[in-house]
């Protein structure tokens, strides 16, 4: 599929807007940036979240730089054949990193249906 920059990044806000006002308001010092290509050492990558989970930061967490969730976009397009699959694959994988922010692990997303 190919799908401008632009395009793609509609999508990843419409993913975000599918969350719940309840959590959405819960994501503190978090940014999401959309990147081409994942890092060379690990190409199927579709996202990734870098940071401290929420789960995990104590009394003393402050000061610290934004924690970030990283959506690919090249992999996700050449995963998918149609607008469908790529409108669902963003949505899975902006939910899946996340799940992450809130210190759910890969496991309990595979469970869940999110892997």
């Amino acid at each position: 599929m190919v799908i401008p920059p632009e395009h793609f990044e509609v999508l990843v806000e419409r993913a975000l807007a599918t969350l719940p006002a309840a959590l959405a308001a819960q994501m503190e010092n978090i940014v999401i940036v959309i990147e081409d290509q994942p890092p060379d050492d690990d190409p199927d990558l579709l996202g990734l979240y870098s940071g401290v989970p929420l789960t995990e930061r104590g009394e003393h967490y402050a000061g610290q730089l934004p924690d970030q969730i990283t959506i690919y976009r090249l992999p996700i397009l050449d995963m998918c054949q149609t607008m469908d699959e790529v409108v669902a694959e963003v949505r899975i994988t902006v939910i899946h990193e996340i799940a992450h922010h809130f210190g759910i692990d890969d496991e309990r997303l595979a469970a869940l249906g999110y892997d």
